[in-house]
């Protein structure tokens, strides 16, 4: 820990616990993708408020008490991020864990173009590279192996939108991810119930070992993200960027060496082009801070 600095093993062992994510939805997988989702959402807001009440964190309430639109962006934020979850939870239990690593290798150039349409933020020629050649590579994809990568532009673009509107919210990480979680709370709860009077639930039906994973759900979403709160205001972005490739590259090699997807020569290609774009956009945006911080020392 005292060697790499504790912000850089945060952000570390967050990739990492994202990374090994599929293993875990794996062992649910006779679950119902919704279902599972719902449970993350109840025993994840759980989690939070027990934080928020640890830390005394309820100075956000008065604020947007006073002015409810400051919770316009959390609103939209818990769409995006229920539409994520949903869709790469069914990914992974439907064997679809090779392309949604895709489109967590996608993100980061969506993030760029999101970025340059909504906040007029000005592309180098270095970034306007590496979009060019990751549109090769989806076209590829696209025309080439037979079908849309829908699955991993979902994840991409809800992902990337979910971060873009954060930018915009003036409500701390940990308050904003309950407000997100609140408002998911209602329908998921709706939902298991009407699962329960069904009898269609799987809580409290199956083995105790499910319910103990369906409750975990919550905890496997909250205790990454409290790493990465604590790492990232520790580390720089550029650390960040060269570290949060290591979760897709986890879900890629669980999805090919543990699970057996099928990847083809095609399918090899279209990611070739992805992470060649994913290395001129790293490298770029290293030399670029470099020449920056050697201009800001001069």
């Amino acid at each position: 820990m005292n060697f790499i600095g504790r912000g850089t093993a945060s952000i570390l062992t967050t990739y990492l616990l994202w990374g090994i994510l599929p293993v875990f939805w794996k062992s649910i997988a006779k679950v119902p993708a919704l279902e599972i989702l719902s449970h993350r959402m109840l025993w994840f807001l759980l989690f939070l408020l027990v934080l928020l009440v640890w830390q005394k964190k309820w100075k956000w309430l008065s604020v947007a008490k006073e002015n409810p639109k400051t919770l316009l962006p959390s609103l939209c934020c818990s769409v995006l991020l229920g539409i994520n979850w949903y869709t790469f939870i069914w990914a992974v239990n439907s064997g679809f864990i090779v392309e949604s690593s895709l489109g967590y290798f996608i993100n980061p150039l969506v993030t760029i173009l999101l970025g340059m349409l909504f906040l007029k933020e000005q592309l180098r020629p270095g970034q306007w590279l590496a979009m060019g050649i990751s549109l090769g590579g989806i076209f590829h994809l696209t025309f080439n192996y037979g079908s849309f990568p829908w699955i991993a532009m979902i994840l991409a673009f809800t992902f990337a939108f979910y971060a873009l509107l954060r930018k915009t919210t003036k409500i701390g990480g940990l308050e904003g991810l309950s407000v997100e979680a609140s408002v998911l709370f209602i329908p998921s709860l709706v939902y298991l119930v009407f699962l329960e009077q069904e009898g269609l639930a799987t809580f409290g039906h199956v083995t105790y070992r499910t319910d103990f994973l369906l409750m975990a759900t919550g905890i496997v979403t909250a205790v990454p993200l409290l790493f990465f709160s604590y790492g990232a205001k520790r580390v720089s972005m550029t650390m960040m960027g060269m570290l949060q490739y290591i979760t897709p590259t986890m879900h890629f090699l669980l999805g090919v060496f543990l699970y057996k997807e099928s990847l083809t020569l095609t399918r090899l290609i279209g990611f070739l082009a992805i992470w060649t774009a994913l290395i001129v956009y790293s490298a770029e945006g290293y030399f670029w801070a470099n020449k920056i911080r050697k201009q800001k020392a001069m």
